[in-house]
């Protein structure tokens, strides 16, 4: 399902923009859930973004930050899921050697 803005996961930046990737997008159904990365006083903290993908009557794709009833169980269990692997990165953070 394409998306307005998807940034290629697999690179750290957007060649045309110059801006950040997420470090992992999760998926259900229509619903997004975009990790970011962020780094401050050389330490790395992590945010979530949530969109919602709809057609408009032209056929295009757009993202959404509004949410209807029936989507509110899939932004939930996204954000468990991304919960987890802040938590899985944070935790591997700390196993790996300082230097």
């Amino acid at each position: 399902m394409p998306w307005k803005h998807n940034p290629p996961v697999s690179q750290p930046r957007n060649a045309a923009t110059g801006s950040k990737a997420p470090v992992k997008t999760l998926r259900l159904g229509r619903i997004k859930a975009a990790i970011w990365e962020n780094e401050s006083d050389n330490q790395k903290f992590y945010s979530v973004s949530f969109a919602r993908g709809y057609m408009d009557e032209a056929k295009n794709w757009h993202d959404s930050e509004s949410f209807g009833r029936d989507d509110l169980l899939l932004v939930a269990k996204l954000a468990d899921q991304a919960h987890t692997f802040i938590f899985e990165q944070c935790a591997r953070a700390r196993a790996e050697p300082v230097g």
